[in-house]
This record gives C-alpha cells, structure tokens and sequence, in this order.
C-alpha cells in the first residue's frame, strides 16, 4: 500500500460531485458534520461505563469520544510530521491532514454502540444465539417465502458496535440522501477495525461491517488500495487500513486511563493508589520530577489531573514512534496487535496493571454490574418485541409498536434481513435513558432508580 493512493478525500455516495468551494479541508467537514449530527449529540446520553452520573460526572460516551478525538488529533499530527520528514516527496498529498483524519475517525468510532454499553451490545448478539431470536434461524414468510441465509444469521449473532457504526454512516436510511453521512473514503476506512465479514468473527466475535455493507467496503478498500486477503467465496477480508491504528491507539489510551480517574472520583480507588498507578509509566528521574511538580499543587483532584496528563503525553509519544517505525509493516499490513502493545517496556507494564486493576476494581464493582444486569433486560426485551412486531405485523400489538418507530427506519422492508436490521438500527440509536423510558411504558411498570 502507498501513502499517496491510502489517502482521499472522495465521499462514498458523492463520487463525481465537486468539492465545495470552503476553507475547511474534506477532512475537517467530516469532523464537523458529525459534531452537528444527531446521533452524535446521542452519545451524551449513553453509558461508558459507569452509570449516567449523579451528584459527580464522570464520563459517558460522547465526552469519551471527544477526548479520544483530541487525543487522535495529536497522534495524526505527529506522525504526520514525521512522515512528511522522512518522504518529502509526498507534501503533495494528504500526508498533512492525518490529524484530522483520524480526529473525525476517533469521534465517530463509537456511534454504532447501543444503550448500556457493552450489556446492550452483548444482549442484541445473545438475543439471536441463545435467547428467544432463535427462531428466526429457521423462520421462513409465510407471504413471500423470504428467510435468512447463513452469512446474514452470522451478522445477528454476532453484534457488533464497530460494524454498527459503519452501517451508521453509510447506510441509506429513509429521508436521508445516498450514501449516509456522505463521509471521505479515508475517514470511513479510519473506523473499520476488524476489516472482515461476520463469518470471519471467530473467537473473538469481531467484525467490521455487516453484509449489506460489504459492498461499501469493497469500493472503499479498492479506491484506497487496501490489501485483500483470501477467503471462502462470498467473504470478505482485508488488512487493517494503517489509520486504523491510531484511532485504536487514542481509545486504548483515553479509555483505561480516565476510567481509573473516575474510579478516583467515585472513591473506587484511593488517590495513593492512582498516584502509584500513574507514576508507575516513567522511569525513575522523570518520575521523581512529575512527583516533585504534583507537590506544587493542593487540590488532590488537580494533582491527579496532572498526572493524569501526564501519562496520556507519555502513551501518545509512545505510539507515535511505534507507528513511524513500523511503517513498512502497516504499508505492508504485516503489524501484529494494537500499537500500546508495542511500546516500551515501563509505560506498557504500567499499562498493562492499569488493565488488571480496571478489570477487578472498576469493571466488576457493584454499580457498574447493576447497570449491565438492567441494561441487558431491558434491550433484550425491546429487541424480543420489535423483532416479533416485524414478522408478525398482522398483529394488533405488532402495529402499536411498529407505529412507534420513526420513519427513517425501514421497518417493513420487503425482505426479512432488512426487517430485522431496521430493529437493530432503532434499538441501537437509542440512548439509555430512551430505552429504559420505552422499556417501563411497554411494560406498564417501574424500574428501580438506575
């Protein structure tokens, strides 16, 4: 793959239009359309992984992405700079702009999530797999003969708020023009992690785009010239595009550090805990002058805040010379794992006991679990409704709630696997609070204060 071709700002859908005539770049119109846009506004409402906070804010899924976007901005920059000093010949392409690439990439990496975090996403894939949704493996219209085939079924039971995402700001929804949000080729390629059709998830249950996006895929990865990988007929399957990879790094980054700052906000952790835990990333000079600078400050928030700032500069400087010496090795699509995997030895181990203490004092504790347990309730029980209204529409039920769904969804769809995607596109556009409120109403009943 070669830099010139990998970066373009054509938009999927608008292939022969001409650009505006704007100061903005292509790029950074990607970055603001999806700041003015709906379901990003959304996001506000939309668990990370604490509940939706009270008394003290913690972060939810759009504070999350803006920061992960500053944080790609920065990565995208850096490297860019580097890059533009190792190949000078390419000052004619968009070397310069892989800031504002892998910024929109980072604000749009989590659309596609559901209510309650991972719980929901978790709860639309179980649905299909274990739950009452499997029926549907075998359900065939009765009026039209219509049924689900493999490679579709593969897609339901696998889930994914990645694909999801794609699917977002690609799919022509009703009232909306074609080709989604009208996004650059290189943006859209930005946000694809798992480059793979759903019969390739395998273990970890991972994919990149749903079937009836494959197509889009396709054309992006060919204008692009993403490598293709070989697969069974019928699937697809490519190497990461080498963005990718800095849009994972500044979530890695954002995600498990500021989790362990809010667990000290929420008295999770102590703050000696979260000193050690920071101050763990640098070597023993620079960790003894971060210390001595913490003591200027008297807030012991402000002290972590500093801390805090500090680590993400140490991690974001890390993986920028992981990505620049590795770059025959993204080009060739031959790079293993995640860059903070990469990077060296003291900042990766001070990352990698940031992931343990996460994982048995944040992930595990009782509020962040009770979320999930309501979450997944209430998201399998919509699911289980919407998904019986659409193949059972005669129904006087059916028609309640079929009524209720706005009419950018293609609800009743002439074929099944549109149907049924329809629901997920509405179950998962909705906020946590949207969904609890349609869960109680349905139900005639009242939940515990969540």
């Amino acid at each position: 793959m070669n830099w010139s071709q990998l970066l373009s700002n054509k938009r999927l859908g608008q292939e022969g239009v001409s650009s505006r005539n704007d100061d903005r770049t292509e790029f950074q119109r990607d970055y603001d359309r999806l700041i003015f846009s709906a379901p990003f506004r959304r996001l506000q409402n939309k668990t990370q992984v604490f509940p939706l906070p009270g008394s003290i804010f913690v972060h939810n899924r759009l504070t999350h992405s803006l920061e992960v976007s500053s944080v790609g901005r920065s990565l995208g920059n850096d490297v860019s700079r580097l890059l533009l000093e190792r190949h000078p010949q390419l000052v004619d392409t968009h070397i310069t702009e892989l800031g504002s690439i892998v910024s929109a990439a980072c604000l749009a990496h989590d659309l596609g999530n559901p209510p309650f975090g991972h719980s929901g996403e978790k709860a639309i894939g179980t649905y299909f797999s274990e739950g009452d949704g499997q029926f549907l493996k075998s359900y065939v219209c009765e009026d039209t003969g219509d049924c689900l085939n493999h490679k579709q079924w593969e897609d339901l039971i696998h889930f994914e708020g990645n694909a999801n995402a794609f699917r977002l700001l690609t799919h022509h929804f009703n009232g909306r023009r074609k080709g989604g949000f009208v996004m650059t080729y290189s943006t859209l390629a930005s946000i694809v992690k798992y480059p793979f059709t759903s019969d390739l998830a395998g273990e970890k249950r991972k994919f990149g785009f749903f079937r009836s996006e494959a197509e889009d895929f396709r054309r992006i990865a060919e204008e692009l010239g993403i490598l293709k990988l070989e697969t069974p007929e019928g699937s697809y399957k490519y190497v990461r595009y080498p963005l990718v990879y800095l849009v994972e790094a500044a979530d890695d980054i954002c995600y498990q550090i500021m989790d362990i700052e809010d667990a000290h906000k929420l008295k999770l952790l102590t703050t000696e805990q979260v000193k050690e835990l920071f101050l763990n990333y640098f070597e023993e000079e620079q960790r003894n002058h971060i210390a001595d600078r913490m003591k200027t400050l008297d807030d012991v928030n402000e002290q972590v805040v500093y801390l805090r700032s500090c680590v993400i500069n140490c991690l974001e400087q890390e993986c920028v010379r992981v990505f620049v010496e590795h770059e025959d090795e993204f080009l060739s699509g031959t790079f293993s794992g995640p860059l903070i995997k990469h990077i060296a030895e003291v900042p990766r181990l001070a990352y990698q006991n940031c992931e343990k203490v996460a994982f048995s004092n944040i992930y595990h504790c009782k509020d962040v679990v009770d979320i999930e347990i309501a979450g997944y309730k209430v998201i399998t029980q919509l699911t289980d409704l919407m998904i019986k209204a659409v193949t059972h529409p005669e129904k006087a039920f059916s028609q309640l709630l079929i009524n209720r769904v706005s009419s950018q969804y293609q609800i009743l769809a002439p074929t099944l696997y549109e149907r049924v995607m329809a629901v997920l596109d509405y179950i998962s556009g909705m906020t946590d609070v949207y969904a609890l409120d349609l869960y109680r109403k349905i139900n005639g009943m009242s939940l515990p204060d969540v």
